[in-house]
């Protein structure tokens, strides 16, 4: 994260019903499948309209074309394919949302090629009527990786900071922006929110204790606990693929070193970089034998890799004078990163193998970059027009997502793992 480079250096709150995201999307996909979604059959008043979420998450991937037929169609009705294709679709969506005697609701839905004019598949699934929207997503999931051949994002959750005043929360959210619920608000900054590879955990720094601290706070019971508090400033947790421990930089030592910690806050922390300059932004690969870091160690900041079974740091960026806060995709073959180019600081991408370097953002006040699980997608915060939002884009730079609050500033954002 740019401004912890540079600077180096409470109680559980109430879902945020008052705010609201805007999500702005543009461009395309290289390949655009057009795909005809029906308003789902219900035996009666659904809360949540299951088939527009999936019409949104869908339309929003930049992948598909969706298509409204403007018909109602459940999972079982006979479908008039030649309509659907004189409306330019080549599959078509339906479904049914029934309320079972518990409460919870069945939804039922079936994707049908409407050129071979057969069923590709379907499914069902029970949800809560808190969870009619999560279901939608799930279904959008479904699709996705039926016609794409890869996992969908729609399900997942990401967390970010948000600033409003002098108050700071810590949220989670769908990610689209939707069902945003703090878990931690606070009247000191909140920065540096990492996710547990299980999903159930946030790792992150608080400065309540009027100096930076690591945290991990447990989601579902709302516990947290200091994990790191030592001598000198305590930043940027990182978590290992297994989830037992993490990566963080401390200065107890003297200059910013990487050390790891169990994420139960038990042990003593064990060093693993040894240098001259300021060590710190750590990132586990995904086959957990190595880590990332920013260092300035050789003049200027720029980007290393270090295993864990010992040995030197290779440095691995080389492009600009300035390049820090690497994130690794999920199969460890692109790095996303921070590069100062004229004075702008943009997102980047460099695959690891061939070196290429492609830069997904233009703004040039680009801040946490963060992978979505499939790779596909990354998210990032930036500021314009005097605000801080983030942005969403897929890898190859075509479709860009930007969200924005009406309740404040929005920064630090991190992608969280698929749903289990």
């Amino acid at each position: 994260m740019r401004r912890l480079f540079l600077a180096l250096c409470l109680a559980l709150a109430l879902p945020v019903g008052h705010a609201q995201m805007r999500i702005d999307v543009s461009g395309v996909g290289a390949t655009q499948y057009p795909i005809a979604i029906a308003s789902f059959a219900t035996d009666g008043r659904v809360p949540q309209d299951v088939a527009n979420v999936v019409r949104g998450d869908l339309a929003r991937s930049g992948a598909f074309r969706v298509i409204d037929p403007q018909a109602t169609m459940s999972d079982t009705a006979s479908i008039n394919f030649p309509d659907i294709r004189s409306r330019g679709a080549d599959s078509v969506l339906a479904g049914s949302v029934s309320r079972l005697a518990d409460g919870r609701y069945d939804i039922r839905f079936r994707l049908s090629d409407a050129v071979r004019q057969s069923t590709i598949g379907g499914e069902s699934l029970v949800v809560s009527e808190a969870d009619l929207r999560y279901g939608g997503h799930r279904v959008a999931d479904w699709v996705y990786e039926k016609i794409t051949g890869e996992k969908g994002i729609f399900s997942t959750r990401i967390a970010f900071v948000s600033k409003q005043g002098n108050r700071f929360k810590l949220n989670v959210a769908d990610w689209d922006g939707e069902n945003v619920v703090s878990p931690l608000t606070s009247p000191e900054p909140i920065i540096s929110p990492s996710w547990s590879p299980d999903g159930t955990r946030l790792a992150y720094v608080s400065f309540e204790l009027k100096k930076p601290v690591v945290y991990v706070h447990t989601l579902a019971s709302g516990q947290r606990k200091a994990v790191a508090n030592f001598k000198g400033s305590n930043s940027a947790p990182a978590w290992s693929p297994d989830g037992r421990t993490l990566a963080v930089a401390l200065t107890q030592d003297g200059l910013s070193q990487i050390y790891l910690i169990n994420a139960d806050g038990s042990g003593s922390p064990r060093r693993l970089t040894s240098s001259s300059g300021i060590d710190t932004e750590p990132v586990f690969a995904p086959d957990g034998k190595s880590l990332y870091f920013t260092s300035d160690r050789g003049g200027s900041p720029q980007i290393y890799r270090i295993s864990l079974g010992g040995g030197d740091a290779a440095r691995v960026t080389f492009g600009s004078s300035y390049n820090v806060s690497p994130r690794i995709s999920p199969d460890g073959k692109t790095l996303a990163f921070l590069t100062r180019r004229e004075g702008r600081f943009l997102v980047a991408v460099r695959d690891l193998a061939g070196g290429n370097e492609t830069l997904l953002s233009e703004a040039g006040r680009e801040e946490s970059p963060s992978f979505a699980p499939n790779g596909r997608w990354v998210m990032y915060a930036t500021q314009a027009g005097g605000r801080d939002s983030l942005v969403a884009v897929s890898i190859d730079g075509r479709v860009r997502q930007r969200m924005t609050s009406n309740a404040g500033d929005i920064r630090e954002p991190t992608w969280g793992p698929f749903a289990k």
